[in-house]
């Protein structure tokens, strides 16, 4: 089998970025690989994914319990490892993904009282995992952003013309997300890479070479 390798954080987390640089440095190395990205919003497999993000189920994003937001993701990661990706993983490739299950953890975790989530979790974990028979990644990368930096980031990008959708409009939830982050980064072994050093942003160039360190591990291993 190959290996799998996530890049995971909350929205305004920096993700773009750290993968784009993560891919610049495998193809420099010449690394094959291929770079996945979820949700899919070009392909038909995202079409609830789509409808629940724009407000047509509701404008706030618990109007869609976690449970059932899940799958429209779930069924939109099956589609690409069964048509697209499935076969290269198999054969030992190696794959580079902005999102994942992960993402389920957070986003829709946040909406499952805290004495019930592990529970969830372990629901979240078996229906991706286990019932649909998505690889487990070898290497989960968390940014690790503080909410405050987050909204800050997400205000610049919607000043210069970026769109944002029911969650990233919603400050409350972002907050409860990144607090629902860190306890699954905890219990499933996540890699936690930190956004902010004694007060400051870190650099991206700074944060690259911590992810890239973690990533050299995982591949020699």
């Amino acid at each position: 089998m190959g290996t799998l390798i996530v890049l995971e954080g909350t929205d305004g987390a920096g993700k773009s970025t750290q993968l784009r640089l993560l891919t610049e440095r495998l193809r420099a190395e010449g690394r094959a690989f291929r770079q996945l990205r979820f949700p899919q919003y070009d392909q038909p497999s995202s079409a609830l994914i789509r409808m629940y993000l724009e407000g047509q189920f509701g404008e706030d994003p618990a109007a869609v319990n976690g449970y059932a937001a899940s799958t429209f993701y779930a069924v939109d990661r099956y589609a690409s490892f069964v048509r697209d990706w499935g076969a290269y993983y198999r054969e030992g490739g190696l794959l580079v993904a902005d999102r994942y299950a992960t993402s389920n953890a957070i986003h829709q975790g946040v909406k499952v009282p805290p004495a019930e989530r592990p529970a969830f979790l372990a629901w979240l974990w078996d229906l991706e995992y286990r019932k649909m028979g998505l690889p487990r990644p070898d290497l989960v990368l968390w940014l690790d952003m503080p909410p405050r930096w987050s909204r800050e980031l997400l205000a610049r990008r919607r000043a210069a013309g970026g769109g944002s959708d029911i969650h990233e409009r919603d400050g409350d939830y972002l907050a409860r997300c990144y607090e629902t982050a860190r306890e699954a980064a905890a219990s499933d072994g996540w890699t936690a890479v930190p956004a902010v050093e004694h007060g400051a942003l870190r650099s991206p160039e700074a944060i690259a070479e911590e992810i890239y360190r973690h990533v050299r591990h995982c591949l020699e291993g």
